[in-house]
């Protein structure tokens, strides 16, 4: 495992790096890090593995918001030129995926396949983004955690081992990297641009996700011509958490049918 920063625009973006092969580079939820995805990484020995800490999350830097999505998107360019990244599949949780569909329109020399798992290319509306930004500077974290964890978990399962993980790392979030980042999710609607995208793409959703429902997820994903779209059974926003194992199965199948092995 190597672990290292790049700077970009004043600010260390943290990454992970583990194994040898193809590349594979992930980006998380809002809130999370990088860890979200040890364990799916764990089943991808013969790749290398790159996980990025968004702008504001984890160890990276979080300087003052707003941030904008073309700045979380060079932030992960930044890093991947930094590792000489080429023909990668790019794997984004929600907002990560979010990420991936930017970097995919803006280099896709970078990428030959993307993942799109409980993303979409617009989430909700504007105010609602600005709203929860300016609730996390005045009250912190904890203001959000309940409401999210239910959205992303659902009532009977909030409890659980992973919802209980995230729950931590949600509150060891720095709100000013959050809101920032939340103000990033207000500005982006990449119907457009994520429509004339033309490359490999998996959209993965979970049916007990109630941030990211199923049919908006399978909606983003049928923008590209040629996606695949696959539901992960009793798994909710966060299905890299709550079946990882699963969540391996499914991108090994899509690396095999292109070629990433």
């Amino acid at each position: 495992m190597k672990t290292g920063s790049v700077p970009r625009d004043g600010c260390e973006i943290r990454y992970e790096m583990d194994g040898d092969g193809p590349d594979v580079v992930f980006a998380h939820a809002l809130g999370l890090d990088r860890h979200i995805w040890d364990d799916v990484a764990y089943h991808l020995p013969d790749h290398r593995t790159i996980r990025l800490d968004m702008r504001g999350h984890g160890q990276s830097e979080a300087p003052d918001g707003p941030y904008t999505m073309g700045g979380l998107i060079a932030d992960a360019e930044a890093v991947c030129d930094a590792l000489e990244v080429r023909d990668a599949v790019f794997v984004g949780n929600s907002v990560g995926g979010m990420i991936g569909q930017g970097l995919a329109v803006k280099r896709l020399d970078m990428l030959r396949g993307l993942v799109l798992s409980n993303s979409s290319a617009k989430f909700g509306l504007p105010a609602q983004w600005h709203d929860r930004a300016a609730q996390v500077r005045d009250a912190g974290m904890a203001a959000v955690a309940d409401m999210t964890l239910e959205k992303w978990f659902g009532p009977k399962n909030r409890d659980g081992p992973a919802a209980t993980w995230a729950r931590e790392r949600l509150l060891l979030c720095d709100p000013e990297g959050y809101a920032g980042c939340c103000e990033a999710i207000a500005g982006t609607d990449f119907y457009s641009p994520t429509s004339g995208l033309r490359l490999p793409t998996l959209g993965i959703a979970g049916d007990r996700d109630g941030s990211t429902p199923p049919d908006l997820v399978r909606e983003t994903t049928e923008l590209i011509p040629g996606a695949e779209f696959t539901l992960m059974r009793g798994s909710g926003h966060l299905p890299c958490l709550d079946a990882p194992s699963d969540f391996a199965k499914r991108l090994h199948g899509f690396f095999r049918g292109i070629g990433h092995v």
